[in-house]
């Protein structure tokens, strides 16, 4: 059986290597200032960041509709596809995985949905295994199985550079915020049951860093081979030093290194780098 696949843009899997794989990416809705733009496609982080800086509102983002996930479908199985695995953005994150199962339902047994409880790279390294698993010709049902085995057994880090995009969206209370600023105090973030999660605090960059490969040589001790996907945005120089100490490791090994997108990037602000993982 062939199997297509299909993801949304929160992917953020880099636009080349998804040509590679053709993968469909569905895109996500960024509004702002007034136009809407599709996510990967028409603006980015870049843009958000500088007309925010400028006096700009934040920006306001929207799921794909039913119609837009039925036309990727239709497309793969038009294209010869027997089958489509549509891998997505946390369902606790966002409302796209309701509407690929939405548009799901036009295509009778012909299209399964998977909620990856994860977001970025979290998305991508599942997109890249399943890829990996089908173009060996292993059968959906393994595919899934292992789908579900990394979305319980992975690890996720990483921290931001400010607190404001955070409180704005609602996630931090306004003394905190000022507080975070004030004296430096770079929050680390995970992804834990789907949504978004503290996981520490450190004064500054380095000290946020160093927890960070900590945190990952606690969870990879006794792991033969953990592949790792490094994710940030505006901050290539603390990605570029979080890569070399996870990559000194004998038993990490790197997939991709990529930028978010603007999507993810409305929501946690500029300097944000950090890391998904998991263990063959």
């Amino acid at each position: 059986m062939q199997v297509a696949l299909v993801s949304d843009s929160t992917c953020d899997i880099p636009p080349a290597l998804r040509e590679e794989l053709g993968v469909r990416i569905v895109p996500l809705y960024v509004n702002f200032e007034g136009k809407v733009y599709k996510d990967w496609e028409e603006i980015s982080p870049g843009h958000i960041f500088s007309r925010v800086k400028a006096g700009a509102d934040l920006p306001t983002t929207s799921q794909p509709s039913p119609q837009d996930f039925e036309v990727a479908f239709a497309e793969a199985l038009e294209g010869g596809a027997d089958h489509v695995l549509s891998i997505n953005i946390s369902s606790k994150l966002s409302g796209t995985v309701q509407s690929a199962r939405i548009a799901a339902e036009k295509f009778p047994g012909k299209v399964t949905v998977f909620d990856s409880l994860a977001a970025s790279a979290g998305i991508g390294m599942m997109v890249l295994r399943a890829h990996e698993m089908l173009s060996r010709g292993e059968p959906l049902k393994e595919v899934m199985a292992e789908l579900e085995r990394i979305r319980d057994d992975h690890i996720v880090r990483f921290v931001v550079a400010t607190l404001e995009y955070l409180r704005k969206n609602g996630r931090i209370g306004g003394a905190e915020a000022f507080l975070g600023n004030l004296l430096n105090i770079k929050p680390i973030l995970t992804v834990q049951n789907g949504i978004v999660d503290a996981a520490g605090r450190a004064r500054g960059e380095k000290r946020a860093l160093k927890e960070m490969v900590k945190t990952f040589k606690e969870w990879s001790a006794g792991r033969s081979r953990v592949r790792v996907f490094f994710l940030y945005t505006g901050a290539e120089n603390a990605v570029e030093n979080l890569r070399r100490e996870i990559l000194a490791l004998d038993n990490a090994e790197e997939v991709y290194t990529s930028e978010i997108g603007a999507v993810i990037a409305s929501h946690v602000g500029p300097g944000i780098f950090g890391y998904y993982a998991y263990s063959l």
